[in-house]
């Protein structure tokens, strides 16, 4: 259904936002992401206790390159 809108102020969209005003019929943000990290990286709580984290590494190395593309995601 047609709508008619007034002003619209967008201070800020991120890398995979999307602003939709109006009649739509397809909306696909695209986004690709890849995250490294360590042993203890993502613990969260108010007393945490780590007791042996002494030989912890991250192998970052990707022979292949490409991961899941999202180039041909139309």
């Amino acid at each position: 259904m047609p709508a008619i809108v007034g002003v619209a102020q967008v201070i800020s969209l991120g890398s995979s936002s999307v602003f939709h005003i109006g009649d739509v019929y397809k909306i696909m943000p695209f986004s690709s992401a890849r995250t490294f990290s360590g042993a203890g990286s993502f613990n969260t709580g108010e007393s945490l206790n780590v007791h042996n984290n002494n030989l912890s590494n991250t192998n970052t190395y990707d022979a292949d390159g490409i991961d899941q593309g999202i180039f041909l995601n139309a």
